[in-house]
């Protein structure tokens, strides 16, 4: 069994979906579990219509419900141009679009909203699952995700579940090749429309690889894997070919925006290969995440906004028992992670990426001594294999910055991560002088 997933972009026309199914049933593949995004914007359009409803903006909502309605209607008609065909799928598609009106009637609660953010992967599964077995007459399962997909009570995937639920779902399909499911969208612990927040579907793929034991699990982008840089503001980026599980954590935590944060962990535990491929050119390598790794002591770099430094300083740290458990139990109460971390005698300085309770946080702060708070700051991520530092690859990034003003260093604390702060103003001249300074004699394989 394989496990492939297709991002929003992936499917994000007729064209595409198309392109899609051939991959699918490409002749080489054995049995397949495919994961499917919602079409690239429909979550950005559903998200708004969940903000018009919160605003009480009956009327702006629902005129983006029928323009969103108008869109798939168009979809349909092009992608699947048999007889009844697209009429079928019309009013299958108008049971969504209908469900989703009829929580205009009243205020919307997280409840309703969940249930319009899942509409999306059950619009293009729906589809794509059509034009498959309607147009190319080949066939396939559709599973509905909500009928195995479950959260637990502390709203992790519940792998247990999981297993369980998508075996028995199977189990009637014993001699079928192809299936297609929902990304994204599961239950919570009490059985409600649930979802595994932006950019899950990658984590959905993970969760299913692990609870099948896949052989691999593939996730195909618009990109051909994942770059040693950000290819958006640096020229002359390339793939990374290998990468280990912990590297590709690294850079998924730290802004790579191929992979979701949390997709690699479940593969990981289960020792499956993550391979990261391009739906416009399936035919490139792509990268490959494992747990080997290539011998290059810096292999990618990645940058995360958004980022907030506070600066503590206080005369009673030193030598002070159980000062940082203090400092730390703050951010705890207030379910807000740090990224970085760095100390001295009589301060600590630190980064997060949610500001939402900055205030509260920081009035607890203050019983401690003096805060400091610089915020539009970037996390510069540098990965790869950093156990000794044997390259001197430290260095070698250090003089890359040399006229790059630097707030704060994070190194030691991960054999596989070099992390920086600077301020955002001067996120792109760091990008750019760490791969001049890093990787231009690779830039040419």
């Amino acid at each position: 069994m394989k496990v492939l997933k297709f991002g929003g972009t992936s499917v994000g026309s007729p064209q595409r979906m198309r392109e899609v199914a051939e991959l699918i049933h490409a002749p080489h593949l054995q049995r397949r579990i495919v994961v499917l995004s919602a079409m690239s914007g429909t979550t950005n359009a559903l998200v708004e219509i969940a903000t018009l409803l919160y605003a009480a903006d009956v009327t702006a909502a629902t005129a983006r419900i029928e323009a969103l309605r108008q869109r798939y209607h168009e979809v349909a008609r092009e992608l699947l141009p048999g007889e009844g065909l697209a009429e079928s799928a019309i009013e299958a598609l108008n049971q969504h679009f209908d469900a989703v009106l009829a929580l205009t009637s009243a205020p919307l609660s997280a409840d309703g909203e969940r249930v319009i953010l899942a509409q999306g992967e059950l619009l293009s599964t729906l589809l794509v699952h059509r034009y498959v077995t309607q147009v190319l007459g080949r066939p396939a399962v559709l599973l509905p995700a909500l009928d195995f997909m479950r959260l637990d009570v502390d709203e992790e995937p519940d792998a247990a579940y999981i297993r369980e639920h998508l075996a028995s779902t199977l189990a009637p399909y014993a001699n079928q090749q192809l299936f297609i499911t929902q990304g994204y969208i599961c239950r919570s612990a009490q059985g409600h429309i649930d979802n595994l927040k932006r950019g899950g579907s990658d984590y959905s793929a993970s969760l299913i690889g692990a609870a099948v034991e896949a052989e691999e699990i593939q996730i195909w982008t618009d990109i051909d894997g994942l770059h040693n840089n950000d290819p958006r503001i640096v020229q002359g980026t390339y793939p990374i070919r290998e990468l280990s599980f912990d590297e590709a954590a690294e850079l998924a935590y730290f802004g790579a925006k191929i992979l979701h944060p949390s997709s690699v962990l479940p593969a990981r535990q289960h020792g499956i290969p993550v391979r990261l491929l391009n739906t416009m050119q399936p035919e490139a390598p792509g990268t490959l995440i494992s747990a080997k790794t290539g011998s290059e002591a810096i292999k990618a770099v990645a940058a995360k906004d958004g980022i907030t430094a506070i600066n503590v300083k206080s005369s009673r740290m030193l030598l002070a028992h159980g000062f940082l458990r203090s400092l730390f139990e703050i951010f705890e109460r207030y379910r807000t992670s740090i990224d970085m971390i760095t100390t001295s005698e009589v301060a600590v300085s630190l980064t997060i990426d949610d500001a939402t309770r900055l205030p509260q946080i920081l009035e607890e702060l203050r019983r401690f001594g003096t805060v400091e708070v610089d915020e539009n700051q970037t996390i510069i991520c540098l990965v790869g294999s950093l156990g000794q530092d044997a390259h001197g690859a430290a260095n070698q990034a250090f003089a890359a910055l040399r006229d790059i003003p630097v707030r704060m260093i994070s190194y030691g604390g991960s054999p596989n991560n070099i992390s920086i702060l600077v301020h955002n103003n001067h996120k792109v001249s760091a990008l750019q002088a760490l791969n001049a300074g890093l990787f231009n004699a690779a830039a040419s394989r």
